[in-house]
């Protein structure tokens, strides 16, 4: 299996390792478009891997700050307290760059910039730009990719 990521169409589509397509997703990549240097808040282009999948079995919504569950759900009422939190929910598919000088390694580097595929609030707007870098999903879309790839799975980002 490998996944595709294309920016211009926001979608994420996942292939069978005879090239079908298993599942298509639409996702939200970064507001200010693409790029892999640090803290550009941009989306990595290239060949990644995912490096980690953090997450197994917490309930949707479940609220991660650096990588851990806090033990808190995403609510209306928290998001109306904390309005410009990035919020970073229910699955974490973490990826790491396989392009030295691209996005491995030195100033480009993905998994040092924490680039992921997770989750998102409900009524977050798919199929447009407007994350800090990150890819942008539905909770329940999440869940049902996490479940699909393992660790090691290439996910290729393309304009």
């Amino acid at each position: 299996m490998h996944i595709e990521l294309s920016i211009s169409d926001q979608t994420l589509t996942l292939f069978d390792n005879l090239g079908g397509v298993t599942a298509k997703y639409s996702v939200s990549t970064a507001a200010n478009g693409v790029g892999c240097e640090k803290d550009s808040g941009c989306t990595p282009l290239g060949r990644h891997i995912i490096r980690a999948k953090i997450g197994a079995g917490s309930v949707p919504n479940t609220i991660f700050v650096g990588r851990r569950a806090t033990g808190e759900i995403c609510t209306s009422e928290l998001m109306a307290a904390f309005p410009n939190r990035d919020w970073i929910l229910t699955r974490i598919l973490w990826l790491s760059g396989k392009e030295v000088g691209k996005n491995r390694l030195g100033n480009v580097d993905t998994m040092q910039r924490y680039i992921y595929i997770h989750g998102s609030p409900d009524g977050t707007e798919m199929g447009k730009a407007s994350s800090h870098g990150c890819v942008r999903m539905r909770n329940a879309d999440i869940v049902a990719l996490f479940d699909l790839v393992e660790v090691g799975t290439t996910v290729v980002i393309v304009e």
